[in-house]
């Protein structure tokens, strides 16, 4: 959708939006969205891409349920947006696929990093990519939808782009999906035999991990308030002899624990 795109339109003919029944819920009830760092990044580079009016709009139409379905593909996430008309707005947030030299840099920049394909393997995403993946520029966002507004975005793709910050903070590694690379891809680029090989530990297999800390071990009994413990116990023992019987045999127990710690 491009900005200038159309006439002015008085949108007050057209009532207000049609309230929606099973629409995608929005986690973020007040405040910002994204609560990952991929999430708010995302939002971050569309924020300062974007009319900030329009998305403002959009944080309301996300938060109202209006968004009745989305999908998440390659480049691109498609949604269902019930506006005021009968029928809901087909609404499209585009974000450019990285080309062949930008996938290789980030091919590269992940088998020169020990332990970052086996980071990704397991469903993360290091904020290190965060150059590579987010869009920075405008020609790398697009918005689009079947309604009349000509603004860039509408109130309806400012509505996905909201819910898609919250489909990455669940989906991290459908941010590869949005700049078009395959995972399979990337981890067969990874392991391909590249002409200067500046790890051969992708995985971090090899990496020498730092010690474990050394945990401070304190006996419960010295943390305990005699006094309070001696009242606790008094609310379910018979006579002070057992309270004190008691208290021993629990500095007793804990001593035998501390053996073990």
């Amino acid at each position: 959708m491009s900005p200038a795109r159309g006439r002015f339109n008085d949108f007050s003919q057209y009532g207000k939006r049609r309230p929606v029944v099973g629409g995608v819920e929005a986690r973020s009830r007040r405040g910002s969205f994204g609560s990952t760092w991929w999430g708010r990044a995302l939002l971050d580079a569309v924020e300062g891409l974007a009319d900030s009016g329009r998305l403002a709009r959009g944080k309301t139409y996300a938060r109202a349920g209006q968004v009745v379905a989305i999908q998440v593909g390659s480049g691109a996430v498609t949604a269902e947006v019930q506006g005021s008309q009968p029928l809901p707005f087909t609404s499209t947030l585009s974000i450019k696929p990285l080309d062949d030299d930008a996938i290789a840099e980030l091919i590269d920049t992940v088998r020169s990093t020990p332990g970052m394909l086996a980071e990704i393997a397991s469903g993360s995403v290091p904020r290190d990519l965060g150059p590579l993946l987010l869009p920075s520029r405008a020609s790398e966002l697009d918005f689009d939808c079947t309604c009349p507004d000509s603004g860039w975005p509408c109130k309806h793709v400012a509505a996905v782009a909201y819910l898609t910050a919250e489909h990455i903070d669940e989906k991290l590694l459908d941010i590869l999906t949005l700049r078009g690379i395959d995972f399979d891809t990337l981890i067969s680029g990874v392991e391909a035999d590249p002409v200067d090989i500046a790890t051969d530990d992708p995985y971090g297999d090899r990496i020498e991990l730092p010690a474990l800390p050394k945990v401070n071990f304190t006996p419960a009994m010295d943390d305990l308030d005699p006094a309070v413990l001696r009242r606790a116990l008094r609310t379910l023992a018979d006579s002070e002899k057992e309270v004190a019987t008691t208290v021993h045999e629990l500095s007793s127990l804990y001593a035998r624990l501390s053996d073990y710690a």
